[in-house]
C-alpha cells in the first residue's frame, strides 16, 4: 500500500507512511470486506463509507500531524484513522458522525480535525472545536458532486480552506445538506 497507492499519491511525510505501514487496516473493516482492506476504492460501512487509503494519506499529509497533538477524528467508521494518529503519537478522540450533537466535542479543543468523508458545509460544532491555528481535514462538495480534499486553518476565529485535490469520496450521509425546494 505504501509503495503502490500511498507514495505515487504524494504522501510523502515520513510519519504519516510510517504509522499507515503499521497499522493493519484489515483490522478496522467489516469482516466481510476484509480481502479489499488495502484497494483505493471506499469501503461501505452502517452509516457511510470507510475513507480509501490514498485520500486519507493525502489529508494526513497535508495536515501534518505531530507527536503531542490531540485530535478528534469524526466519521462513519473512524478506528482507522485514529488509529494511525495514535502510532503517530497523536492523543485522539474518535466520534461517529451520526453520533454528533450540535455543541462542542467533548475534549474540545483540538489541534486537528479530520472528518473522514465528503461534507457539502463543515458543521460549526467541528470549527468551534478547533484550538487557535487549528487544522481541520476533509473533502468538500462543489457543484456537480465533484469533491476535492481540502484542509483549513483557523486563524483569528475564522476557518479558510484551500482545497489541494480532486478525489472520489463519498458524502458523509450524517452531514449531509438537507434537499431544498428548487423549480
Amino acid at each position: 500500500m505504501v509503495d503502490s497507492q500511498l507514495r505515487p499519491q504524494g504522501v510523502t511525510d515520513p510519519l504519516v507512511l510510517a504509522a499507515m505501514a503499521a497499522v493493519p487496516r484489515e483490522d478496522y473493516v467489516p469482516v466481510e470486506a476484509r480481502s479489499f482492506a488495502y484497494t483505493d476504492r471506499s469501503i461501505p460501512v452502517e452509516g457511510g463509507a470507510m475513507m480509501p487509503p490514498a485520500p486519507l494519506g493525502r489529508l494526513l499529509t497535508a495536515a501534518k500531524p505531530q507527536p503531542g497533538e490531540r485530535a478528534l477524528v469524526v466519521g462513519a467508521a473512524p478506528g482507522y484513522t485514529a488509529a494511525v494518529l495514535r502510532a503517530i503519537g497523536v492523543e485522539t478522540v474518535e466520534q461517529r458522525a451520526a453520533n454528533m450533537g450540535a455543541g462542542a466535542p467533548k475534549g474540545s479543543p483540538f489541534d486537528l480535525v479530520v472528518i473522514e468523508g465528503a461534507v457539502a458545509d463543515v458543521p460549526a460544532s467541528l470549527t468551534n472545536a478547533l484550538a487557535p491555528g487549528g487544522r481541520i481535514v476533509t473533502a468538500l462538495l462543489t457543484a456537480g458532486s465533484v469533491t476535492r480534499l481540502a484542509i483549513g486553518r483557523k486563524v483569528g476565529g475564522i476557518v479558510g480552506y484551500t482545497r489541494f485535490a480532486d478525489s472520489e469520496i463519498p458524502e458523509l450521509t450524517a452531514f449531509a445538506r438537507p434537499p431544498a425546494f428548487t423549480f
